[in-house]
């Protein structure tokens, strides 16, 4: 019964809505979330009258932004909390996803949904600045969606509330979400270990989840050591991604040729639908744009401008899309595509590095995904922390409690796929999406008000 329902709800979020007809028994079916988010991105994109191209320096000189108390983050930290979760798995076994299914044409829709939800992630990460709220369990700030969802229902209601009902079923999808992905992670590592040096799944899971237990049960150990983990990681893959293209340079002009001549779908089965919808799907899902997450981590951020951090969260959306989906993209468009025929997900890439490095190209892409995976987990529990306290307010027994369920899912998951479960995270950032954008709307306005104030204060200067 539960699990017929999860599907069904499943199938509601990220299945077909309805299709669009473009002759030739081909159609593009847009998904529901597809149809709230590309809109959003279009609308906040015309409204911050195209942020992401006008304000790109900004977003570069917001990351030198200094905290102001001892025990808050600086706008650079909540961006390596926000980035470990948007660079993950997505951004090589989901990248590989989409090209295999849509072809290299869904690189560019891949591209073009990172240019919009970058409008969108400022919005609302600009926002969990504006309502951010004290943290007296670690110090700094906590906030996200839940709380400006709160606040906007006690402005719509005219009452105080203890609860609002909304923002209880964000904060609840919230941590059905991360619960869900916990075992994603620790499959996917054991598998990628288990492929490149042997290794049982059991030795991997148990390592990963002690390493993590250690982490995560220390107070504020989390954010040292993404500080050192997500640049690490980021800067290896980018630069070993240099490397491959420097010694496939005459190949490169031939690859950005068949991504745009491939984008509308000419070349392969399936067509313009195909395309488009495998790569917006892959670059709204892995940018994360929209559905709530982020915030969790602009919040934390102790800086008195709210347009700094949005513009610093609004930069993390480039560098999980266009830099890191890129660099895998660069790196499976240039191996010849008769040494792939037939292979996917993992076994591909695998593949594809082996091509190019040998043996060590294997073990590199199975460090990288455990990197990748390991800093999503803890940049999650690092996200959880706002939404257990709006549940269950500021109390110690309910942070640990969660994070034992957290690291419980990532050890059942290391030695076990459940299905049902991975379907229950995709579920989780679906309705965290759909209860975002339900509120993002109306106070989007306070957002670009403050954008218009930092332009104001630029322009007089």
């Amino acid at each position: 019964m539960v699990t017929a329902v999860i599907e069904a709800v499943y199938r509601f979020l990220w299945g077909d809505l309805f299709t669009i007809p473009l002759g030739n028994g081909n159609g593009i079916g847009i998904p529901l979330l597809v149809l709230l988010l590309i809109p959003t991105g279009v609308y906040f994109t015309l409204r911050t009258r195209f942020l992401p191209v006008r304000l790109f320096p900004d977003m570069i000189r917001a990351l030198n932004g200094k905290k102001q108390e001892e025990g808050g983050l600086s706008p650079i930290q909540t961006l390596f909390v926000s980035t470990a979760t948007r660079v993950g798995m997505g951004n090589l076994v989901g990248v590989v996803a989409a090209i295999s299914a849509g072809g290299a044409g869904a690189v560019f829709w891949m591209w073009l949904s990172a240019a919009i939800g970058a409008s969108t992630a400022f919005v609302e990460a600009a926002l969990a600045q504006l309502y951010k709220e004290k943290d007296p369990l670690y110090s700094g700030y906590h906030g996200g969606p839940a709380y400006y969802i709160h606040s906007y229902a006690e402005r719509v209601r005219k009452k105080k509330l203890k609860r609002s009902v909304i923002a209880v079923l964000f904060a609840l999808s919230g941590l059905i979400c991360w619960g869900g992905i916990s075992q994603v992670i620790s499959n996917s590592v054991a598998s990628a270990f288990e492929n490149a040096f042997g290794i049982s799944p059991l030795v991997t899971t148990v390592v990963l989840v002690v390493i993590s237990a250690v982490i995560v049960m220390r107070k504020n150990a989390t954010v040292r050591a993404l500080d050192v983990i997500v640049p690490i990681m980021a800067g290896c893959y980018f630069v070993i991604t240099l490397f491959i293209i420097a010694t496939h340079l005459s190949s490169v002009p031939g690859v950005f040729a068949r991504i745009f001549a491939e984008a509308f779908g000419l070349r392969q089965a399936g067509g313009f639908g195909a395309v488009l919808m495998n790569g917006v799907k892959r670059g709204l899902f892995s940018n994360e744009a929209g559905s709530g997450s982020a915030p969790c981590a602009a919040a934390a951020a102790d800086e008195s401008d709210p347009v700094k951090v949005g513009l610093v969260q609004a930069l993390g959306v480039f560098i999980d899309t266009i830099v890191i989906c890129s660099c895998t993209a660069m790196i499976m468009l240039l191996v010849p595509e008769e040494l792939t025929t037939g292979l996917v997900g993992m076994d591909l890439l695998q593949k594809v590095m082996s091509y190019y490095m040998g043996e060590f190209g294997v073990v590199f892409i199975a460090v990288t995904l455990a990197l990748f995976s390991f800093s999503t987990f803890l940049g999650i529990l690092f996200y959880a922390r706002s939404n257990v306290a709006y549940l269950f307010g500021n109390r110690w027994i309910y942070q640990t409690l969660y994070k034992i369920f957290a690291l419980i899912m990532l050890f059942v998951g290391g030695l076990q796929a459940y299905t049902v479960v991975w379907d229950l995270g995709d579920v989780g950032v679906g309705l965290m999406t759909v209860f975002n954008l339900i509120v993002l709307f109306p106070l989007s306005g306070e957002a670009l008000r403050a954008l218009k104030e930092y332009e104001e204060k630029k322009t007089n200067k």
